[in-house]
């Protein structure tokens, strides 16, 4: 059932608890059942949305393209009301919960509520809001995207459980008690073991809804003490409501990153109630993810997440009031009215007075208290039996003769004595509990049948007391409880076993009546006769005999015990004789079941012959390479001179492009044949030679013309030094700007020298001239600190040319700055000075603090100053150094450097020495996405020009959307993918031996969500070394050592190689002699790790906030993020780094706070050790200061001074203030302004969502040109409208006139024409004057490019969609940039902002990974899920242009502060290993490794990938699950006809791993193409082949349900839509697709189930008879047997490959052979799950049982073509959408190729079918 209620169906059913629906009780319906309004037919009202049409062009593009902007912002701001929901759509007629319980059953225990009167209109009014509600719910949910929920964040960011939700995602009637809490905590244990943190909530009104529910009542009761109890987890009960004012103050401090919720309840109330907690969750501005549709694997847990917008804050503001009157009404308590068997009333005022006296009694029975089961069970026993006792006395007193003739028509009541003997069962069943094992109770039989009619409205009390019980003993804290057992209260299946046994098998013969044992005896004797005592006044009979009455407890009718009907079949695998399974999984092999040669199994293989035959195909035809399909721009092999063109257009792009990027001019690189492999060999050897003579004469001419510069320079001094001092008094900032753009052009360091000290002597002019003016007023010291930042200079960087009278200069200079200490120190001297001058000029600030508070950024840093031969353009670092070392010795080295820090510059001299060592070598370098691969290109291109042979090039590219120059190029710049398909390719070995180098940027994607296992596959297939480089790697260590395991594999593994070297290889080798020369350089195979974690400049933090129509912008300190339990538990994260102006204001804060610090003397920055009478403190001295006051405020916790430290973390937060997401949008373009005056510009405006991304750059563009309207003329539209059509008329006039004819005219007209001309001209000039942008109207910069280059990039985008628009904007200095974008547009924007031009650029995360577009500022305007500390990280690393700007900035725009904080202080993530084997990858490798040229090569290849996972290093376990996975995987493949028995690839293996990207479809494909089914469905239109719509409709169809495969949210059916043009939900297979899809499908789960059978040896057996959270153990140590519980066991049940707690909800081994099970079933220490399992699931479902529908998003659109019509009808977003289209058309066109290259027909309809459609799909992506 489909309906949002449908998976309760059966819980309902089973308790029988609704109220009764028939006629005598439909007078009282209760308000349950009023307010959980479900919509009905009568609800139905339709309506349609309007399309917006495109605007037409006017002949004046300016004007049509502002025209276009204002109408989007005019739709925008239309879109962000609240749309009308109940206009749009029509609405399903659904059921309530009560209808679906069978009305019969409902009669013996039924809850009413109170009452309402329906009919008034406050209620009527209140039930339409509940409808606007649900729809206003459904269709935010519907639009939830399905992502991964943890992201890269780790220990400090946060979540919240609902508890509620919790605990009805696994309810279902088949999960017994214990094993329901073991699925709890096995949900919540994947968040734990990934390093989530999360709290639980229970609200306490939430308690209310679960009275007709006791089962789900006492379930949350023991849930909620057992969480609370028993595990770490933080659980919260104090909250009344999601409404009360305690939650949302908890909601406001915490900002938690989502609340996983459910979206549906027991009954619509509960429904309604949640519907109430995600409506406020999303007005609170904090997410929410479904609890339903979760899934997880080894890393990573994924769900839909709804991202809180304007909209739900919009909704809550306009229905507060209702959303308050609808949850007081859903939780108003008043006391339900139970009653039983239809006439017993049952008060639960009286069980809680009776639970509180019962526990008073039993404290003083058991002082020194019990286990938890024992308590409880006798508690409900006594309480049970005592108030059932006193109710039927109460109805027999009171019976008359009416009531005993309407009783006649229901149930009997069950007698006292059938009550206690139920009771007694109840006590047996947990002596058995606290005694019996769980091994023991895994093996109990599985019984099928159902209590009686009288037995469960008992049951159901019982559970009443329960709860009352656990809720009484919660409070009691006077006694010792043991409440470790809570999840073990009780066990219905033993239950119903010991009831069957003493009903059935007791009465039948003395044969059958079995021993309790001694143990067993005792304790149930014990438990009897405590209930006995408790029951006080009443007599329930002794112990024994247990049952004394004949009445039934049991239905009789039904099935008693389940039934295997399949056995399991044996466990037998084919043998495979290949090499390479021998040399990875031979030690497991040797302990698996072979089958011998002749079982059937294995005579049966499946061939492909007979359908190759039949259709002319030939399956085993190898297919050509994968990269030869990809297009191909131009090659230089090529000999076409159209291709010629294209290359040379290609090539000088990209040398533009890299000259946006690089300032130098390109270097010609020379092969250099006998260069030897160390240059710093290199060095030392011409060091030791004698010079020649012509050396000699060189050294001499470069000294005379180094002496010529000089001079030149030096002259050039003299003209510009007056007029420099002149302006630096005039303006100091503007002076000194000059001056230090001046010292860069100079190369003299003698003339460098007398500029420094001029600019010294004008700045401390300045400093004076501005005390002589404030006089006594205070002083702005930034003109001091050039003063002493000119001092600073001379004497770290001039040292050697400062003689004793610039000395004393300097000392003259610091005393007169009041630094006297400093001056003795710098003159040696000691002592006072007498000089009375020194106050007028004096800075009252101590000379380090000076330094510290306001020099702050300008501090120097620690800088070699001895150059490196190896580097022309700068002084490289050690750490720089060492890098180049690695290259310099072949050596492998992981980098881990922040952004902008110069990693890079490693890559770039590695591919140097590549190119100079030989024409053959080849540099590989990966970047990570398409957009970083076009920066590299340009890179090298702007670096490296190389005289190669012909038909050789520099560089070559390989995308998966084009190529050029792959294998004739000697750097290959590439994405990961396609690097993969060529080191796994048996045809390209040649080519990878030829591989020097292989450079990995950005390589923490190893650990991302998208792709990581082909890092893997990379890292370690490559024979050379590699340059692995990345900014955010929390774990390099682990890393490095990884690798370097895997080089020590690769040094053995080429050892055997060149031992075993072919003939074919030597002769390969003799033909390539460069190669072999290449070849014969030192190998090096240790992997060097380089850390280094200083920035090149500090950023400082902001957080902003709107106040009315003003900013406050705060500035952030780091430490405010920090809270104490973080710092006690975390400590402070190693990059939470200070800037010298922090550091001061930590300090001061910590003697403000605690004024008798012992240290504060010490720390005085005057006194520390490291600043004392120090004239230069450097960056390196600050962070020894800083290292210091935070080792003191950790220290602070440990002296018990957490107070302290909670009032200093308070004091540095800042404090913002809310506002609404409208008025932030509607500021934005004020917010850059400000950033404007602030002189913050350049900046990167990140914004997560494409839309918000054009809209906000629309934003700043449309206000600009309000802003140039307002000020401009009224009359100059006017005055521009005449000129232009003065202009037009004029050269129209012009037309008339041949210029070819010129002789042939009169002078007259010859004289009109001049006069014409000159007039158009003129006219010309006064209209560009005119339209001339103002400079206070735009953001550009003109004079950072020059017009021929503005043209040049404009030119590019003169054919893109937006290109006049984009242009536009970029001439008011605004870009925006994201991926769905073209590569033009992007590329416009990126060389724009790199050259200066464009200053404000709003982008999404495209712009973070690598892209080189350094800016001054970094801002993050809109919080989302994807906003985590890694993508923080990369993008706040923009923020400081290296060699521009001293510091950074980073602003939070309206980001909540909790967040912030959390970005801040959370660590990187560290780097964790994928599941890394999957079937398709096992064909692949085997594939290599047959099909190979050379064989040694590819083995070993194949045998890295199999032997070296991330995942299994180090962990034995993992490593042998992996090889049997390995063995199981192989034998599917060789069952399926893709493997022969010798491990050769046969049949349609190369089909299958040409689509390995789609595991498991495309298996199913081939499964589909080999059943014939495609060719009965491909059957053209007769007499033709073009085949008809219906059958490409239906193709698409197909091919949608096997690879665009998006799951939306179940809730997204609720309801039905009239959709404008799509049909969203995707329909099922046609049937004999389906059929051939279940087929695959059970062969898959056979295979894997006997995969998991096989793994069961290798689980963790203590690990698994625990509770993966609390850790609660149940392997029994004092089991001493019982021949009862024996008697009640099932040998013939298999339980080798299932939890045991699984076992207890009655799941055999059997079950794993249904796909479904396996995730609740699996040992969980194996750390397997459904996903490794291939399956294609035809229907998909959530823990509620509710079918998850797939968007048709493909289907729609090749029947709409209307990429709107996706993101309004199908929920994506554009980019998305147009993503995945993009992605299915190139599908599509790819299925075709491989198989017109399978197929001898042409005219195969099969073949022409999908050609046919791969065309017309293309065609319509291309309208778009």
């Amino acid at each position: 059932m489909d309906s949002a209620e449908g998976h309760f169906k059966k819980v309902v059913h089973n308790d029988a608890n609704e109220n009764a629906s028939d006629d005598d009780t439909d007078s009282e319906c209760n308000d349950s059942e009023k307010i959980g309004f479900i919509p009905t037919k009568e609800d139905k009202e339709s309506g349609s949305t309007v399309g917006s049409d495109e605007e037409d062009e006017t002949s004046d593009k300016e004007e049509a393209a502002v025209t276009q902007m204002v109408k989007e912002q005019e739709d925008r701001e239309k879109e962000t009301k609240d749309a009308d929901y109940s206009k749009a759509y029509n609405i399903l007629t659904t059921e309530e919960v009560t209808q679906q319980a069978s009305q019969t059953e409902g009669k013996d225990f039924r809850v009413l509520q109170h009452e309402c009167d329906s009919e008034s209109p406050e209620i009527r009014k209140h039930l339409e809001f509940l409808k606007k509600l649900r729809l206003h719910i459904w269709a935010s949910l519907s639009r939830a995207q399905y992502v991964s929920l943890l992201k890269d964040f780790v220990e400090s960011e946060f979540f919240v459980i609902d508890g509620d939700s919790l605990l009805l995602m696994f309810s279902d009637e088949e999960t017994q008690y214990l094993n329901y809490f073991y699925r709890i905590e096995c949900f919540l244990q994947d968040f734990t073991e990934k390093g989530a943190k999360y709290v639980i909530v229970f609200f306490e009104d939430a308690e209310q809804v679960y009275f007709p529910y006791p089962h789900f009542l006492f379930l949350r009761t023991a849930l909620i003490e057992h969480l609370k109890h028993n595990t770490g987890t933080t659980v919260h009960t104090e909250f009344s409501n999601c409404l009360s004012s305690k939650w949302e103050i908890f909601l406001k401090k915490s900002y938690p990153y989502f609340i996983i919720v459910s979206d549906i309840g027991l009954t619509s109330l509960q429904t309604d109630y949640l519907s109430i907690f995600i409506a406020h969750s999303l007005s609170k501005k904090i997410n929410i993810v479904l609890a339903s549709g979760q899934e997880y694997d080894i890393l990573r847990v994924y769900g839909y997440h709804v991202q809180s917008v304007y909209k739900h804050r919009l909704f809550f503001q306009k229905h507060e009031q209702d959303l308050r009157y609808a949850c007081e009404n859903l939780v108003r308590y008043e006391e339900p009215f139970v009653c039983l068997y239809e006439h017993l009333e049952l008060s639960l005022k009286s069980i809680q007075k009776e639970v509180c006296q019962t526990v008073h009694l039993l404290k003083q029975l058991w002082p020194e208290g019990s286990d938890i089961r024992r308590v409880v069970c006798v508690l409900a026993c006594a309480v049970g039996l005592k108030i059932y006792s006193n109710m039927l006395e109460n109805a027999n007193t009171s019976m008359g003769a009416k009531t005993e003739q309407s009783a006649r028509g229901r149930s009997k009541p069950l007698s006292p004595e059938g009550a206690a003997e139920l009771c007694r069962l109840q006590c047996l069943t947990v002596a058995f509990l606290l005694h019996m094992p769980l091994s023991q109770r895994a093996q109990i039989r599985i019984m099928k049948s159902c209590w009686t009619k009288q037995v469960l409205p008992l049951i159901k009390m019982q559970q009443l007391c329960t709860h009352f019980a656990l809720t009484q003993l919660s409070d009691t804290n006077d006694w010792k409880l043991d409440l470790t057992y809570l999840p073990d209260l009780n066990d219905d299946s033993l239950l119903i076993n010991l009831a069957h046994y003493y009903e059935v098998e007791y009465t039948e013969g003395l044969e059958f009546k079995k021993e309790l044992g001694k143990e067993m005896e005792n304790e149930y004797q014990c438990l009897w006769d405590t209930v006995t005592k408790l029951a006080v006044k009443y007599s329930f009979g002794d112990a024994f005999p247990i049952r004394k009455t004949s009445q039934l407890f049991l239905e009789q009718e039904q099935t008693l015990f389940r039934v295997y009907e399949e056995e399991i079949p044996n466990i037998g695998l084919i043998p495979v004789k290949s090499d390479l399974v021998e040399d990875y999984a031979g030690d497991v092999l040797k302990d698996l079941p072979v089958l011998e040669s002749n079982d059937p199994a294995v005579t049966s293989l499946i061939k492909h012959k007979e359908f190759d035959e039949l259709h002319h195909w030939h399956s085993g035809r190898p297919l050509t390479e994968e990269y030869e399909r990809v297009r191909c721009n131009a090659a230089a092999k090529s000999k076409d001179p159209r291709e010629r063109r294209l290359i040379q257009k290609l090539q000088t792009f990209y040398h533009f492009y890299g000259s946006t990027l690089e300032d130098s001019t390109s270097k010609l690189i020379v092969y250099q044949e006998d260069v030897s492999g160390n240059a710093n060999a290199a060095v030392k050897k011409t060091q030791k030679k004698h010079k020649s003579k012509a050396e000699t004469i060189a050294e001499e001419n470069n000294r005379r013309l180094k002496t010529k510069e000089e001079k030149k320079e030096q002259e050039q001094w003299k003209t510009l030094c007056i007029p420099t001092e002149k302006e630096i008094k005039a303006n100091l900032t503007v002076g000194i700007n000059k001056l230090e753009k001046f010292l860069k052009t100079l190369k003299s360091k003698s003339v460098k020298f007398s500029v420094e000290m001029r600019g010294l002597s004008a700045c401390l002019e300045v400093w004076k001239e501005h005390c002589r003016q404030q006089g006594n007023k205070s002083k702005d010291l930034s003109k001091a600190v050039q003063v002493v930042r000119r001092i600073h200079i001379l004497l770290e960087k001039y040292q050697d040319l400062l003689e004793k009278p610039h000395l004393q200069k300097l000392t003259r200079y610091l005393r007169l700055l009041g630094f006297e200490n400093l001056a003795c120190s710098l003159s040696g001297q000691t002592g006072e000075n007498n000089d009375q001058n020194i106050s007028n000029y004096a800075i009252e600030v101590g000379p380090a603090r000076f330094q510290l508070q306001y020099m702050d950024y300008y501090l120097l840093r620690e800088e070699r100053n001895d150059p490196d031969p190896r580097v022309q353009h700068f002084i490289p670092d050690t750490w720089q150094r060492e890098l180049l070392d690695a290259v310099d010795n072949n050596e492998s080295a992981v980098i881990v450097a922040p952004t902008s820090s110069g990693k890079t510059y490693a890559s770039y001299y590695c591919m140097e020495k590549v190119l100079k060592t030989s024409n053959d070598g080849v540099v590989v370098y990966v970047a990570p996405t398409k957009a970083l691969v076009n920066q590299v290109v340009g890179t090298i291109y702007s670096r490296f020009t190389k005289k190669l042979p012909d038909g050789l090039v520099v560089c070559g590219v390989f995308t998966r959307d084009y190529r050029n120059d792959v294998m004739n190029s000697q750097i290959l710049v590439t994405v990961p993918q396609c690097l993969e398909i060529l080191m796994l390719s048996p045809r390209c070995q040649k080519w990878t031996k030829r591989i020097q180098y292989v450079i990995f940027d950005e390589v923490h994607c190893l650990g991302g969500e998208i792709g990581a296992e082909i890092w893997e596959h990379l890292l370690v297939t490559i024979r050379c070394p590699f340059l692995a480089l990345s900014a955010t790697v929390s774990n390099p260590e682990h890393l490095t050592e990884w690798l370097q395991s895997v080089k020590r594999y690769w040094q053995c593994a080429e050892n055997t190689i060149k031992g075993s070297s072919t003939n074919s290889e030597k002769n390969f080798t003799r033909k390539c002699k460069v190669k072999s020369k290449v070849q014969e350089q030192k190998k090096s195979y240790h992997v060097r790790l380089v850390l280094y974690e200083e920035r090149y400049n500090d950023l400082d933090k902001y957080v902003c906030s709107l106040k009315g129509s003003d900013f406050i912008i705060e500035h952030c300190h780091p430490c405010a993020a920090l809270t104490v339990n973080h710092i006690e538990n975390y400590g402070i994260p190693s990059d939470l780094s200070l800037s010298p102006r922090e550091s001061i204001q930590l300090y001061d804060t910590m003697v403000k706070v605690w004024q008798e610090w012992p240290r504060a003397q010490e720390l005085d920055p005057e006194e520390f050790v490291s600043f004392k009478n120090k004239v230069v403190i450097k960056k390196a001295d600050v962070r020894k200061y800083e290292q210091e006051l935070k080792k003191e405020l950790s220290k602070w916790i440990v002296l018990g001074q957490r107070q302290k430290v909670n009032e200093l973390l308070e004091h540095l937060k800042p404090k913002p203030v809310d506002c609404p997401e409208q008025e932030k949008w509607k500021h934005f373009a004020s917010f850059v302004d400000k950033l404007h005056e602030m002189d913050k510009l350049p900046a990167i405006f990140f914004i997560f969502n494409v839309d918000s991304v054009e809209c906000a750059a629309r934003n700043v563009f449309l206000s600009l040109l309000k802003k140039q309207k307002i000020e401009q003329d009224p009359n100059t539209e006017r005055e521009k409208e005449r000129l232009r059509d003065e202009l037009r008329k004029v050269k129209k006039m012009l037309t008339k006139f041949n210029p070819q004819d010129t002789k042939k005219l009169s002078s007259t007209k010859m004289e009109n024409m001049v006069l014409l001309l000159t007039t158009k001209k003129q006219l010309e000039k006064r209209l560009k004057r005119l339209t001339a942008i103002p400079s206070a109207c735009t953001y550009a910069d003109p004079k950072a490019v020059d017009k021929d280059t503005l043209m040049k990039i404009f030119h590019r985008l003169r054919f893109e969609r937006r290109g006049y628009l984009q242009q536009m904007m970029a001439l008011r200095g605004i870009g925006y940039h994201h991926r769905s974008m073209a590569i033009k547009e992007r590329q416009a924007v990126e060389m724009l902002f790199r050259l200066g031009y464009i200053k404000v650029v709003t982008a999404t995360s495209t712009l973070a990974l690598g892209i080189n577009m350094p800016c001054k500022s970094v801002v993050f305007a809109e919080d989302s899920v994807f906003l985590d500390a890694l993508t923080y990280r990369q993008m706040s690393g923009r923020a400081g242009r290296r060699g521009q700007d001293m510091i950074g900035n980073v602003f939070f725009y309206d980001i909540p502060l909790p967040k912030v904080e959390r970005l801040i202080k959370s660590n990187v993530p560290q780097l964790k290993g994928q599941f890394p084997l999957t079937v398709s990858l096992i064909l692949r490798l085997m594939l290599l490794a047959a099909k190979a040229d050379d064989k040694a090569d590819a083995r070993a290849k194949a045998l890295s990938v199999l032997k070296h996972s991330l995942m299994s290093f180090r962990k034995e376990r993992y490593a042998e699950i992996l090889k049997i996975y390995f063995m199981f995987s192989l034998q599917f493949l060789i069952k399926e006809g893709y493997l022969d028995q010798e491990g050769n690839p046969i049949g349609f293996a190369g089909l299958v791993t040409h689509l390995y990207y789609y595991e498991p479809s495309n298996f199913v494909l081939v499964s589909f193409l080999v059943k014939g089914l495609f060719h009965k469905l491909c059957q053209p239109i007769k007499g033709s082949t073009v085949f008809s719509e219906d059958v490409l409709e239906k193709l698409v169809l197909i091919l949608a349900n096997l690879f665009g495969r998006k799951y939306l949210p179940t809730c997204s059916m609720k309801y039905k839509r009239t959709f404008c043009q799509s049909k969203v939900f995707l329909e099922d297979l046609p049937e004999d697709f389906a059929d051939a899809v279940n087929e695959y499908n059970t062969k898959v789960e056979e295979n894997f189930a006997h995969f998991l059978l096989t793994t069961a040896k290798l689980a963790d057996t203590e690990q698994e008879y625990r509770l993966p959270l609390s850790k609660t153990d149940f392997t029994s140590k004092n089991w001493h047997g019982s021949e009862l519980a024996s008697s009640l066991m099932d040998n013939t049940k298999s339980l080798s490959a299932i939890s045991p707690f699984a076992c207890l909800s009655g799941v055999v081994d059997n079950d794993l052979f249904h796909g479904e099970i396996i995730n609740k079933a699996v040992l969980r220490s194996l750390g397997i799950n459904a996903t490794n399992c291939p399956r294609l699931y035809l229907n998909k479902y959530d823990n509620q049982g509710r079918r998850r529908p797939l968007n048709a998003y493909a289907l729609d659109f090749y029947k709409h073509g209307s990429l709107t019509a996706l993101t309004t009808d199908n929920w994506l977003n554009e980019g998305d959408a147009y993503y995945a289209l993009k992605d299915f058309s190139l599908l599509i066109k790819s299925i075709g190729t491989a198989l017109s290259e399978l197929c001898d027909d042409p005219n195969d309809n099969v073949l022409l079918a999908f050609q046919q459609l791969g065309e017309i799909y293309e065609e319509k992506l291309k309208c778009i």
